[in-house]
């Protein structure tokens, strides 16, 4: 299962696009909904509950103990009818008050016995459904952060995000607390009607054929009402799913005036929404009443046959509580197992989709026998180097690639949108492996290599330099494990950071926000090559880094990548002439193909592709153009 989904149909990737707004949800409502209406593989897709044994199995000291008591307090519930009926017997018959009040502080003491017990299952279930979430968390997500850039392309990020809340959600409800409802209700259902034959078996045999058919009629039924709620769902996620496009893109919304044109659509949509609740409350309402009314008949006739049983003398008045307490809960068990029949269908499709992640075997990973990475100035080599994305394996984005970078060496590569260029500085990462050829680093392939020495050896300053939402003295820290505070400020100073970091009233401490919005561009750049700085990598990537800036802020920054620079080998992805033209060597890639390389004087003297691209404008500007 290379791309973890192999637990989706067709039409749970429709739930997905129609519940991507609700993180996922619609992925276990209208997929799991229609699949489970259906029954199709129900059975198979249960089977899957048994990989949460596995989670179990560390801890199964507590969970035996938890169903022990469990166990033992089913047990004392089904005491409590017998002695009410002893009680109504004894204050019929004349029974003495010695005898009533023993019966009284029997269950006085079942009671509290019984109240010890629950809180110990209560907690220890819950402790396990807390553990087993915890597990379950950190193992997908330690899984998700070994797969490579291309699982990623397939997903959609509210969707993982959805997994890790209401998919492990959805399992720590069924171990922390329905696998024990499951079995107190058992538990209680066997020894209830096994208790009922004791008392009456006419009277069992008239309830079993009017009680559990009221029951499983009822629960059909609310199984279609909640598909028909999970429709109602479906057309509040699509609303959501607007508003949330809408939020994010609010200042093009204002720019061109369509506030009304959104408030129609989400107008249209939750009006939608409103009608298929009505139209569901309608059959809520039938439901309710239906079923209560066929319980309240199904209630009347086991009264009758009862009352009829105590005037022939058939059972006393107390035989006959204990017959209907008993059948109350009998009912009670009945109706809650038939409910958690589809919360465990439920359960068991949040199983199979974390598990696909859990199981997703990553293309890119470390090889069998890694080789330690050689000492070196960070050489780089593409050798005959093609590759295709596995969406179009006809198409190479990248053919014979022949390039080699020598250490400390810097490289500008150039060249129109879509050429290869950001595909070549993938590689370089091994966020992808070519298709044929090779791409070592210091004289090693990279694909012999562990990946975290290469990785560890470059670093990558990128047009929209990703900054996490903690504070300038975490996000400059990222770059290396176990960075000093002084390690930290010497690579803010030579990041010309730290003189705007010391004007903050929090310094170092304060917080960038979610992606480094409280910063300006030039700052977060900044940050961003202090991060490099404290990395001290071999090979430097610079993707774009000042096509965002001002003039001013680029002038800073291309200060601190001077000194980011020195004694590195460095790859260039650049339009403007400011950073391509003082680099060792420009690398023009058009197509998939290197087709030009040298200096910029050499280049710019032929009629080639970098000559076209400058002349139109792509790389320079119309004012460093008329000064070149």
């Amino acid at each position: 299962m290379p791309d973890g989904e192999r637990a989706y149909t067709d039409r749970d990737r429709d739930a997905r696009e129609r519940g991507a707004a609700r993180g996922g949800d619609a992925i276990d409502g209208a997929g799991s909904a229609d699949r489970d209406g259906e029954g199709r593989g129900a059975l198979r897709r249960l089977g899957v509950l048994r990989r949460i044994v596995a989670l179990l199995r560390p801890h199964r000291a507590r969970f035996y103990l938890a169903n022990l008591t469990l166990l033992i307090g089913s047990g004392l519930s089904l005491a409590y009818p017998k002695l009410a009926g002893d009680a109504i017997d004894k204050g019929v018959a004349g029974g003495s008050l010695a005898e009533l009040e023993g019966i009284v502080y029997i269950l006085i003491g079942l009671f509290s016995a019984h109240a010890v017990l629950v809180w110990f299952r209560h907690y220890l279930m819950s402790w396990l459904g807390e553990r087993v979430v915890t597990d379950l968390r950190r193992l997908v997500f330690d899984r998700l952060l070994t797969l490579p850039s291309a699982w990623f392309h397939r997903q959609r990020t509210g969707e993982l995000v959805g997994r890790l809340s209401s998919d492990v959600t959805r399992i720590e409800s069924v171990v922390g607390s329905e696998l024990s409802i499951a079995l107190r209700n058992a538990v209680q259902l066997v020894g209830g009607i096994a208790l009922l034959f004791i008392v009456s078996p006419r009277l069992t045999g008239l309830m079993l054929l009017v009680v559990p058919p009221v029951v499983l009629g009822g629960m059909v039924f609310g199984r279609f009402i909640r598909r028909m709620s999970q429709t109602v769902q479906d057309r509040l996620a699509a609303a959501s799913g607007r508003v949330q496009e809408t939020v994010g893109a609010m200042q093009t919304v204002q720019a061109f005036v369509r506030e009304r044109h959104e408030s129609d659509r989400y107008a249209e949509a939750i009006e939608s929404a409103f009608n298929e609740s009505l139209s569901l409350a309608r059959w809520r309402a039938t439901l309710f009443s239906a079923v209560s009314t066929m319980g309240y008949v199904s209630i009347a006739f086991v009264m009758y046959m009862g009352g009829r049983a105590i005037i022939a003398g058939e059972v006393t008045a107390g035989d006959f509580t204990e017959f209907l307490i008993y059948t109350f809960m009998i009912a009670g068990a009945l109706g809650s197992l038939a409910g958690l029949w589809g919360q465990l269908q439920r359960a068991a499709g949040a199983t199979e989709r974390l598990f696909g992640i859990i199981e997703t075997e990553a293309d890119i990973r470390d090889p069998d026998g890694p080789v330690d990475l050689p000492e070196g100035g960070g050489g780089v080599a593409f050798q005959g180097v093609s590759f295709a994305y596995d969406s179009r394996p006809d198409h190479e984005v990248l053919k014979e690639i022949e390039l080699e970078v020598a250490p400390g060496e810097v490289v500008a590569l150039v060249g129109p949108s879509g050429a290869g260029k950001s595909t070549i500085i993938s590689l370089l990462f091994r966020f992808f492996d070519p298709v044929r050829g090779a791409v070592r680093l210091d004289g090693v392939d990279l694909r012999d290599l562990r990946l975290s020495d290469l990785r560890g050896a470059m670093a990558v300053v990128a047009q929209e330099p990703v900054l996490f939402s903690g504070t300038v003295r975490e996000n400059i820290a990222y770059g290396r494990e176990g960075a000093s505070e002084a390690d930290i400020v010497a690579a803010a100073k030579d990041a010309h950071a730290h003189e705007f970091i010391e004007v903050f009233p929090d310094g170092y401490d304060t917080l960038v926000g979610e992606r480094g919005v409280q910063l300006s561009g030039g700052q977060r750049q900044r940050i961003a090559i202090a991060r490099a700085l404290i990395a001290n990598p071999r090979v430097l990537v610079l993707d774009e880094a000042t096509s965002n800036l001002d003039a001013e802020s680029e002038a800073l920054v291309q200060a601190a990548f001077s000194r980011l620079m020195e004694g590195r080998t460095t790859l260039v992805i650049a339009h403007r002439l400011s950073t391509v033209r003082d680099a060792d060597r420009i690398v023009v890639v058009d197509g998939g193909r290197i087709v030009e390389q040298g200096p910029h004087d050499a280049l710019m003297s032929r009629s080639g592709v970098y000559r076209r691209l400058v002349e139109h404008q792509i790389i320079e500007t119309p004012a460093v153009l008329a000064g070149g």
